[in-house]
């Protein structure tokens, strides 16, 4: 049974992360409105969002609205344990003032019912806040 629930969850995950990849969806479809996510560290974006809608609009949105081009990841590794689904990826896209944007993630997901109900975020900290100081956001929108 845990077994069946792991690949199913992995299936899930890969699923959207391939979504993402091609523009056609993401995991952040996979979130449920009460969702939590935790971006660690000392980041400017680094604390615990209570919701889906505060994680988009807070962090997401605001985020892609810095891209001239879409970030798109490629996975090099997704494990799983029971409900827990640990995505470990690197990301790239291109900033409205020309410059690419790479860092590398990991993100431990909760799962329930093939949605994610938590999400705990690790990615290099440095890149991210020097692209949210330098690039000032033209439009929103979750990709």
């Amino acid at each position: 049974m845990a077994h069946d629930i792991e690949a199913r969850n992995k299936d899930v995950i890969r699923k959207a992360f391939a979504a993402w990849a091609a523009g056609t969806g993401g995991p952040f479809e996979l979130l449920t409105p009460e969702a939590t996510w935790t971006i660690v560290g000392r980041s400017v974006a680094a604390k615990t969002y209570p919701n889906r809608a505060a994680f988009i609009s807070e962090v997401i949105a605001p985020f892609n609205a810095r891209m001239r081009e879409r970030l798109v990841p490629t996975v090099h590794e997704i494990l799983a344990d029971g409900d827990k689904v640990l995505v470990f990826f690197d990301a790239r896209a291109t900033t409205h003032d020309g410059t690419p944007y790479t860092n590398t993630y990991a993100w431990l997901l909760t799962m329930r019912d093939e949605m994610i109900v938590n999400a705990t975020a690790f990615f290099d900290s440095i890149a991210f806040d020097e692209l949210w100081h330098r690039v000032q956001p033209r439009e929103s929108g979750a990709r």
